[in-house]
């Protein structure tokens, strides 16, 4: 059966509201952050405030609008949407280093129990390489090779659920891979590379099942077009990400010159 021909009771004003409300409310959070922050210390650059005013536009045009409208029956357009909010919104805000600018605007005592919160177990655990893209692959396979995809626009709830979950899972494993803020569980770099090239294969092998075996309710030339764009649309963002690990790699290895007073 094809999904055009349900009934899309997820296709409304409030489910995307409900969406994109959370993420205008934190590009109006980090602004006033920013300007705080700046005014009691150095400007805060001004290319991370630009990489999380993108970020928040990409995850609001992915879940909000025309994009969002069309993506309830043309599967090409849900995975532009994916593309964007899994994987291109969650890169551009974590290059943004929201956690740093946050706990330069807090207070001591503030920042000292949000420091607490980001040592504990369940921060460990969810920023751990392995955890993270377990949620996220795990998540990707579990939606397009069950009954989920149809059910998600059939259930608002459950639409708002696999939204929520697509963006979060993809910041995680951003910030497990790649992140600018300071991390008190940061995982060697050798070892966040053979995950996230592991991450990267079985991305691309999903990107080409679904090219071949489309989900529940989705015809094939729309499983392949979704397919391709899954594929070639992450490896442009996997080769940002390759590049910003191996930079910090290479930042972090080269030798430093001590100089000597004479």
């Amino acid at each position: 059966m094809n999904i055009h021909n349900h009934i899309h009771h997820t296709d409304g004003v409030v489910p995307q509201l409900l969406l994109a409300l959370p993420f205008i409310l934190a590009w109006i959070m980090y602004i006033l952050a920013t300007v705080h922050s700046s005014r009691r210390y150095k400007p805060w650059p001004l290319y991370r405030t630009a990489c999380w005013t993108f970020g928040i536009l990409f995850a609001v045009i992915a879940v909000a609008g025309p994009l969002a409208n069309r993506a309830h029956m043309d599967f090409t357009a849900h995975m532009l949407g994916h593309l964007l909010l899994g994987m291109l919104a969650p890169l551009l805000m974590a290059l943004a280093a929201p956690m740093t600018l946050v706990l330069r605007t807090l207070s001591i005592p503030l920042a000292r129990c949000l420091s607490r919160i980001l040592r504990s177990w369940p921060s460990r655990i969810l920023i751990h390489p392995i955890a993270a893209s377990f949620l996220n692959l795990g998540g990707l396979w579990l939606l397009y090779n069950t009954d989920l995809y149809v059910l998600m626009h059939e259930n608002t709830f459950l639409h708002l659920i696999v939204h929520f979950h697509i963006f979060v899972a993809g910041y995680l494993f951003t910030m497990a891979m790649v992140s600018i803020d300071p991390m008190p569980h940061r995982f060697p770099f050798f070892y966040r590379s053979i995950v996230l090239i592991i991450s990267l294969a079985g991305h691309g092998i999903l990107s080409k099942f679904i090219y071949a075996h489309p989900p529940a309710g989705v015809t094939l030339e729309q499983a392949k077009m979704g397919g391709m764009i899954m594929y070639y649309g992450g490896d442009a963002v996997d080769i940002v990400m390759i590049f910003i690990l191996c930079l910090h790699w290479f930042r972090a290895s080269r030798p430093r010159i001590v100089q000597t007073v004479s």
